[in-house]
């Protein structure tokens, strides 16, 4: 039973984090593989990988960062910290962890990447 403990602790403490594949795309907009509307949901204090393919819109920071990401209270629209992402072309990946509050959150681009900018969110949902 011992051995059966150990080796149960020992996997969970080498299990990695969940990956979210996420497209932040040329015609600004976020998707999702599989979903007509791009959702992501996690658990409170979650850590995952959030695996983002930026493809360059029409236009981009000076920086070189072609889309944003930001992460937004949906009851007041305040930003949550340390959810202030920068994309650059290509394939990247963030380990983030959920924010402990549970409920709904909208994510939105901070880069003004063409005319559609402001059309460029989803929703983030965070269950207890």
């Amino acid at each position: 039973m011992l051995v059966g403990l150990l080796l149960c602790a020992t996997t969970s403490a080498f299990a990695q984090p969940r990956i979210i594949e996420l497209t932040a795309d040329h015609d600004s907009r976020y998707r999702i593989a599989g979903q007509k509307t791009p959702e992501i949901t996690v658990k409170a204090g979650e850590q995952f990988v959030l695996r983002v393919t930026a493809r360059k819109g029409k236009s981009w920071n000076r920086d070189g960062s072609i889309h944003g990401f930001a992460l937004l209270r949906a009851k007041d629209h305040s930003k949550v910290d340390g959810w202030d992402l920068l994309f650059r072309p290509g394939t990247q990946d963030f380990t983030l962890t959920a924010p402990t509050e549970p409920g709904e959150y909208e994510a939105v681009c901070t880069v003004i990447c063409s005319e559609d900018h402001e059309g460029m969110h989803l929703k983030f949902t965070v269950l207890p």
